[in-house]
């Protein structure tokens, strides 16, 4: 009777990546940045479709902010207020507009890691310093100082912005890490 011994898979060509080694690239900072990248993508995606089927809650929030009529109503301050409705909702519009382009380019820098690594560190770059830009320069240096959006209770989007803010500086930081040319040595 003769037995047979199952055979070990062949070896895998000097070129080519193991099932271990591509395991590891899950790990890798390349994907960290991917992820990331995705993760705000996602994120930007999820709120302009909310902005543009939900128009009137978000349009809402622009509103009082801009009018600045649920603040300490200093009159120091009150002449910084926007009260024309067309402004208002120009001023919501813009902001759309912006997280749409936004969101496109991160969902273009999250496959780029994938398909065109040379450029998805510049996409995912631009797309995060637009959204650093509309969180940072627009909601909290526009909004919350020169609209006065931190004295309101019920019109404050500072955390939210702050959140944002937070969430896309560290996606910058790990998309800008230095990348390595070789493996490291185990």
């Amino acid at each position: 009777m003769t037995t047979t011994r199952p055979t070990s898979p062949a070896p895998a060509s000097p070129g080519s990546p193991t099932v271990r080694d591509r395991l590891l690239a899950l790990g890798s900072p390349r994907a960290a940045a991917a992820v990331l990248t995705g993760t705000n993508a996602l994120y930007l995606l999820l709120v302009v479709f909310g902005n543009v089927t939900d128009f009137a809650t978000n349009q809402q929030f622009v509103q009082h902010v801009l009018a600045m009529d649920t603040t300490f109503r200093d009159e120091d301050l009150m002449w910084r207020a926007v009260t024309s409705p067309g402004l208002q909702n120009a001023a919501y519009v813009a902001i759309i507009a912006w997280e749409a382009l936004s969101a496109l380019v991160l969902t273009a820098g999250t496959f780029a890691w994938w398909l065109r690594p040379g450029a998805a560190r510049r996409l995912s770059t631009l797309g995060l310093l637009l959204m650093l830009v509309l969180f940072g320069a627009g909601f909290i240096g526009i909004g919350g100082e020169w609209f006065a959006m931190w004295q309101s209770k019920a019109w404050n989007g500072l955390d939210a912005a702050i959140r944002n803010v937070i969430l896309a500086g560290l996606a910058l930081v790990v998309v800008n890490l230095p990348q390595r040319t070789h493996a490291p040595a185990e």
